[in-house]
């Protein structure tokens, strides 16, 4: 047994010495840290990334291709390609299809998770981005950018069956898994809530302290929305009322959000290469801890089945001159530097 500061043996009983010396180690257990990298290559830029929730399958958007690793060795499963730009993976809750927003050509694209074949294409609105699935109504979700709407899709059909007006740029939704679908509009500071049977916006809701939204996750047991946000800051939404819960302070240049239900945590990926992860069990949304990661490692993928968040980046060139078009251009990247950033809990 070891002293917990040097009083074991004075005053304080065996049982709690014992108590302390094995909760000791547990707070560094607990802690995360970078695991590996695994190397995917190729060129261009990416998008976001989806952990499959029934297969040790990682999605990673590259550009015109969709990426798939085996997320137990790191080792590439296949690729699928063909596209023009891809944003947005999400899974069709019978296990076997996938779907893709590809921005550039204006549509979503069915995909087979086995055979990694396409199935179908579907019309979508301007740069559909973020997407989701929504269980209860069999329906795919596609959000679309340029003409601030929202494609409704039936996935056995795999036909529009509603597109539903926003009141800005939408950006990531998530949806509670019982009929209801959330939206940051980027571009307004705000959250539109949906009804997932009727079609049709239901609220909108301001952002507290928030400037341009990207990222979202949710708490469905909490009732809780995690928008990160410019500025670093995110921002803590009630899922019933609307009503802003608080913000938490995250790293610079956020483009995605995570959330542990078991450990009860909130992760946002950072541009400026961290991976902060808020404590949502405590008042005020304190930092549990932050990750140190690789600069523009912006988006992320939390992965339920072993706990892991899966991130991407490669090596970063010169940022080309803006234009009117481009106000804001990007770096460019370094052909063949394109990788995956695993972090995980320090067992």
């Amino acid at each position: 047994m070891k002293r917990i500061n040097g009083l074991c043996g004075h005053g304080i009983s065996i049982a709690l010495c014992a108590l302390l010396a094995g909760a000791a180690p547990a707070v560094a257990q607990g802690s995360y840290k970078v695991l590996d990298r695994w190397t995917v290559g190729g060129d261009g830029g990416w998008d976001y990334l989806a952990a499959d929730p029934t297969a040790p399958r990682l999605y990673v958007t590259h550009g015109t291709r969709l990426e798939v690793l085996d997320t137990a060795t790191g080792k590439s499963v296949g690729a699928i390609t063909g596209f023009k730009g891809l944003h947005g993976v999400v899974f069709d809750t019978d296990g076997r299809t996938g779907y893709v927003t590809d921005g550039g050509s204006n549509v979503v694209v069915a995909f087979d998770r086995q055979t990694l074949e396409k199935l179908a294409s579907i019309p979508a609105g301007t740069n559909p981005d973020g997407a989701a699935f929504e269980p209860t109504t069999g329906t795919v979700w596609a959000f679309n950018g340029r003409s601030s709407n929202a494609t409704v899709i039936d996935a056995k059909s795999r036909t529009v069956v509603a597109t539903i007006p926003l009141p800005g740029k939408p950006e990531f939704p998530q949806v509670d898994g019982s009929g209801t679908v959330y939206v940051n509009i980027e571009d307004k500071n705000e959250i539109v809530r949906l009804d997932a049977k009727t079609k049709k916006a239901t609220a909108t809701w301001p952002l507290v302290g928030c400037d341009s939204p990207s990222g979202l996750a949710i708490d469905v047991t909490g009732h809780r929305l995690f928008s990160v946000c410019d500025g670093k800051k995110m921002a803590i939404t009630d899922t019933v009322t609307g009503r802003s819960l608080g913000t938490a302070d995250i790293g610079d240049g956020p483009d995605a959000a995570g959330y542990d239900s078991i450990h009860h945590l909130a992760f946002s990926s950072n541009g400026d290469g961290t991976l902060t992860i808020v404590n949502t069990g405590k008042p005020g949304y304190p930092i549990a801890e932050t990750v140190t990661t690789e600069k523009g490692a912006r988006t992320m993928a939390y992965d339920a089945r072993n706990s892991r968040v899966y991130l991407v980046t490669a090596q970063l060139g010169p940022r080309p001159a803006a234009t009117p078009d481009n106000p804001r251009p990007r770096p460019t990247v370094v052909a063949g530097s394109f990788h995956v950033i695993v972090v995980g809990r320090n067992e």
